[in-house]
């Protein structure tokens, strides 16, 4: 019985994709005792994590100190499928994305159910990690492991959906620490899955059906978009009619039950920026009226276009134009010390200050192609604008730096007046 061969630790384990849901998770499940075998479909990858590198840069805490633990020994990693054919539980941890027209694209996720079926062990649970939209085990991922592996779903194979709440940074922290939804098929597999993730997890864990996780994973993060719209919004009404958004949130927080998010030069990542559509796409379909949620996206999108409109002025107040000017952006990752750069705000920033004629010099601590000493890359230019709240730049002596312009999209100059008294400043939701 499955159940039996989890809690001795006897259940081999496939991992597929080993990003930054996949690795992490491989490594704790092998680390609590369980044979691991990683699938990924980048050679170079595969071949860090069988030295017991770490592919994943930027601050990760016990992340390459848990990897080079548990390989050689619990953990391997390959590119090929057939060495899942001995497991008894397979995670799928690969990218969801969506078009243009925030339709999902599940290309990957396709691409590795077609891959995994005709190799499944008979009997064996298939546990869908990454974030889909509502429906999708039902329409997609059913349906196309069925075929591909000729077996019948809780007959011949089991299905599951415990959407990952992880962030970089915080991975292993937020895979131990955070609570999970699992998703089953059937109440019978969300008591496996709860089993399986109780030796990794020491949050709760809830049983509940697949579509129901679905909706949790996709709502959360839809949730988080929304209030970080509002503070945006707010930010701009403050710079509107004079007033400091961070004195502002910092009083309406004071009030019992509210929790007004920071604002800043927009929002990045894998997750925030698609999430909401996922969550909406199939009532959508069906003709639902969403209005609220696309109002947020849209209001999260402007803010690097709006960084861009802070820089011009400032500039135009220096006497200098956009045109022509020599622009340092501080920040490439979309969050602060990691080197993620999927959906990153400052790509936005800066493809629009290119198309306006501004020269662009590009800093990030942890982005490769990027890196340097920030007060050597500062020199000769017209205006430093900064979009990733790095601890390098919280730390950076602004008085080093002798732009006439400083554009700050997230509050790591927090006294422009002290920190950077020569400077023009301009700030997000700042008078």
């Amino acid at each position: 019985m499955l159940q039996d061969k989890i809690e001795s630790q006897a259940a081999r384990l496939g991992v597929i994709g080993l990003g930054y849901v996949g690795l992490p998770v491989a490594c704790l499940f092998a680390e609590a005792g369980f044979d691991v075998v990683g699938v990924d479909i980048q050679a170079e990858r595969i071949a860090m994590i069988n030295s017991g590198v770490s592919p994943i840069a930027g601050k990760e805490p016990g992340l390459a100190e848990l990897l080079a633990q548990v390989t050689p020994g619990k953990f391997h990693a390959t590119t090929d499928y057939a060495e899942l054919a001995d497991c008894d539980i397979v995670t799928i941890n690969v990218e969801t994305p969506v078009d243009e027209n925030h339709v999902p694209r599940y290309v990957a996720l396709r691409s590795a159910l077609r891959s995994l079926g005709p190799v499944l062990k008979e009997g064996a649970l298939v546990i869908v990690e990454s974030t889909i939209a509502p429906g999708t085990m039902a329409r997609v991922v059913k349906p196309l492991l069925e075929e591909s592996s000729g077996k019948r779903a809780n007959d011949g194979f089991f299905l599951g959906h415990c959407p990952e709440r992880v962030m970089p940074g915080k991975l292993l922290a937020n895979l131990r620490g955070v609570s999970r939804v699992c998703g089953g098929e059937t109440p019978e597999t969300a008591a496996v899955m709860i089993a399986l993730y109780r030796h990794i997890v020491a949050a709760e864990l809830d049983a509940a059906d697949c579509v129901t996780a679905e909706l949790v994973k996709t709502a959360e993060n839809a949730y988080r978009d929304v209030n970080i719209a509002f503070a945006n919004e707010v930010a701009l009404i403050c710079e509107a009619v004079g007033g400091d958004v961070w004195r502002v949130r910092e009083l309406v927080n004071k009030s019992p039950g509210r929790n007004m998010l920071q604002p800043g030069a927009g929002v990045g990542g894998h997750c925030i920026p698609k999430d909401p559509w996922l969550l909406t796409y199939a009532a959508r379909e069906q003709g639902t009226p969403i209005r609220l949620i696309p109002a947020a996206r849209a209001v999260n999108e402007s803010m690097p276009l709006h960084i861009v409109e802070l820089l011009e002025s400032a500039l135009a107040e220096a006497g200098q134009e956009l045109a022509g000017a020599r622009v340092l952006v501080l920040g490439y990752a979309y969050l602060e010390n990691s080197d993620d750069t999927r959906n990153s705000p400052s790509a936005v920033l800066v493809e629009r200050l290119r198309a306006l004629g501004a020269e662009v010099v590009i800093h990030d601590p942890y982005v490769p192609g990027y890196q340097g000493d920030v007060v050597e890359m500062e020199q000769g230019c017209d205006a430093v604008v900064v979009l990733v709240a790095h601890e390098e730049y919280r730390k950076l002596d602004w008085n080093t730096l002798h732009t006439p312009v400083l554009v700050d999209g997230r509050r790591v100059v927090t006294d422009p007046a002290r920190q950077s008294p020569e400077a023009l400043f301009r700030g997000i939701g700042r008078p």
